[in-house]
């Protein structure tokens, strides 16, 4: 029998998936006039502070320098480090559209890792379908035709490679977080992005010096959004929701944050997305329904 949802998971859900889905257009942003390391090192770092301050200010502290620090060092790696590069510099030549495509291998790696890793995580006939069908509406969602753009010269081939390899990360990253990160939410997700700002933030000054930097005000302004919002508080809501609802309900998420990210094209850009667009949300959510409805046997 699967997991019961209860209505605070499902609000948890719908946070990140506004906040991660409005991540697409600040990386646009962003790397207009910053590099991509850059880019991931401001907003780790940002991120690092802001939950750091609320750690102390609740009356909380980070753990001792000690053996219980190697699981954050994992997941800073894997979920924050390593991802957010591969998939920033690989939208400077990946489409948005593509790229959404692209991540929404995510959940479908999520539920075969969590299959054999994670005790109630079974996957199900009905896990599958459902999430196959979700996959099918991410491909209408974003366009069939973005499909016409995997594949091209070297550089196009190892961009979308980068950027599949990120969702992949993601994926590892919802299952270790599971399995390896205990104790108080914040706590944790302060010290993940502690060490992950320690680990890119001098690489980032080695390749570009300060002195060098001549970014524009909004590429600031997108930086320290995707600080702020995506990575500081949608880390600990993240970590929460791992914790009470398990790794194939939070892949649900890279489903539902290219439609963010195509409502955002609509309201904000002013775009216009076809039919195909409001059928592959429809897809999207009927099969996240299937996926995740309560099984009474």
């Amino acid at each position: 029998m699967s997991t019961q949802r209860t209505l605070n998971d499902w609000l948890l859900l719908f946070a990140l998936v506004a906040m991660w889905g409005s991540s697409f257009m600040f990386n646009s942003i962003a790397v207009s006039s910053l590099s991509p390391l850059v880019i991931v090192a401001g907003r780790v770092g940002v991120a690092a502070i802001v939950l750091i301050v609320f750690v102390y200010a609740s009356g909380r502290r980070l753990p001792a320098l000690d053996r219980h620090w190697w699981p954050f060092v994992v997941v800073a790696l894997i979920g924050n480090a390593i991802p957010f590069y591969l998939i920033t510099w690989g939208q400077q030549v990946v489409e948005s559209a593509l790229a959404g495509i692209l991540m929404a291998f995510m959940p479908l790696a999520t539920i075969v890792l969590a299959h054999f890793l994670i005790a109630g995580e079974h996957m199900t006939k009905q896990r599958a379908i459902g999430f196959a069908g979700g996959f099918c509406g991410i491909v209408l969602l974003m366009g069939p035709a973005a499909l016409a753009g995997i594949g091209g010269d070297a550089v196009r081939v190892i961009s979308q490679l980068a950027v599949l390899g990120g969702a992949l990360c993601y994926a590892m990253q919802s299952v270790l977080t599971r399995l390896i990160i205990k104790g108080d939410v914040l706590v944790a997700a302060a010290a993940t992005l502690l060490v992950a700002s320690l680990i890119v933030v001098p690489l980032a000054l080695w390749q570009t010096p300060l002195s060098t930097l001549a970014p524009r005000w909004q590429s600031v302004a997108a930086v320290g959004w995707l600080g702020v919002v995506p990575t500081a508080i949608a880390t600990v809501l993240y970590f929460q929701l791992i914790r009470s609802a398990g790794p194939s309900f939070m892949a649900v998420v890279n489903y539902l944050s290219p439609s963010v990210a195509v409502l955002l094209g609509l309201w904000v850009m002013g775009e216009h997305p076809s039919p195909n667009a409001y059928l592959g949300l429809a897809l999207i959510l009927v099969g996240i329904a299937v996926a995740q409805r309560r099984r009474s046997t």
